[in-house]
């Protein structure tokens, strides 16, 4: 009788995702004096942003805020540190690791100027979140335009110009 053995795709392509995490994390020096390949681990990050900031949220469990560094440069945040083996394993040996010590390094590149001078970090729960305040030139503003049915805004016969609000997004800078 032949054994039917289950496959799990995620857990392949988990693996091919790891992979090209790696491969391209090579090939792309850093900014910072921070080298990546001095990195052991990249901790999980979520970015969002909204109509004045970007909010991101990275998971560092099990590590002292102090041992995290946050830096901006050139609209490029980074965010380094440490994770120390907490225990040391005497009796027994161990059938799985997956928990990753030692250095970590993550940067993220803002398309958009950011404000320098308007970044806040917390760190809770071994979640840090940092929001970094876009600049002033690149958010959204709101342009008033007109529509006229004469240069005057009267065409003679009782109509009167009308006004009407669109939002426009101009790049400044």
């Amino acid at each position: 009788m032949t054994g039917l053995t289950r496959t799990t795709p995620s857990r392949e392509f988990n693996q091919l995702r790891r992979e090209m995490d790696r491969l391209f994390t090579d090939f792309f020096p850093t900014r910072s004096g921070e080298g990546r390949d001095s990195a052991v681990w990249m901790p999980r990050a979520d970015l969002a942003e909204t109509e004045d900031a970007f909010l991101l949220s990275l998971d560092l469990p099990g590590i002292p805020a102090e041992q995290v560094d946050v830096t901006l440069e050139d609209d490029t945040l980074s965010v380094s540190g440490t994770r120390e083996v907490s225990q040391e394993q005497k009796d027994g040996r161990f059938h799985r690791i997956e928990r990753h010590y030692g250095r970590f390094f993550r940067s993220f590149q803002f398309a958009t100027p950011v404000d320098a001078e308007n970044v806040e970090a917390s760190f809770d729960d071994g979640v840090l979140t940092v929001r970094v305040a876009k600049a002033e030139a690149s958010k959204p503003r709101r342009i008033e335009v007109r529509r006229n049915t004469q240069l005057e805004g009267n065409s003679g016969d009782g109509a009167h110009a009308e006004e009407t609000e669109i939002e426009v997004n101009t790049p400044e800078g």
